[in-house]
């Protein structure tokens, strides 16, 4: 297991290993060199289950994002999904780094406020926080992104397709 000091990339390896799902965890310290391109890094590699499609078999290329559920002060709910230009990016290219069925995916951790469900029938417990996994694979995240914010070059999806495209993680597997 890698030391992780980022509590949300430390829980979503504690919940595949709950899972007994094989994985590797990626050394983010450098940035990698594919062609002629220095790419950002993923977090990790989670294979795939055999048989999702006849022919396909590949990995999970997951970027964990990190936030707080609920978000928005009282009454506020909303579901932060925002990420980088570049985390978008950098993910399609790593997918077609490893082709052969591998798919990359943003993994939104959500740590959940007390007494929230987040939709979670059964949140996953850690370090004494709650958190909730969803996952949107890189390519719909491409397709419905709109711009956050140009000075910090951040993209985010509006809430209708936040909701339409992201399926818990458990479902990945």
């Amino acid at each position: 297991m890698a030391i992780r000091s980022n509590h949300y990339d430390a829980a979503f390896e504690q919940y595949l290993r709950r899972l007994r799902v094989p994985y590797v965890a990626v050394d983010e310290q450098r940035r990698a060199l594919a062609a002629d391109a220095s790419l950002k890094s993923f977090d990790f590699i989670v294979a795939r289950p055999d048989g999702r499609r006849e022919g396909e078999r590949g990995s999970w290329l997951v970027d964990v994002k990190g936030r707080r559920f609920p978000t928005g002060g009282p009454g506020g709910g909303r579901w932060e999904n925002w990420v980088t230009a570049e985390d978008v990016e950098c993910l399609l290219k790593w997918e077609t780094v490893f082709g052969g069925g591998s798919r990359a995916v943003l993994v939104f951790a959500y740590d959940l406020a007390e007494g929230e469900t987040a939709g979670c029938e059964a949140p996953f417990v850690w370090g004494g926080r709650r958190y909730a996994f969803f996952a949107v694979t890189a390519a719909d995240y491409a397709t419905a992104m709109t711009s956050r914010s140009e000075s910090w070059a951040t993209v985010n999806l509006p809430r209708a397709d936040f909701d339409r495209l992201r399926v818990p993680f458990a479902e990945l597997l």
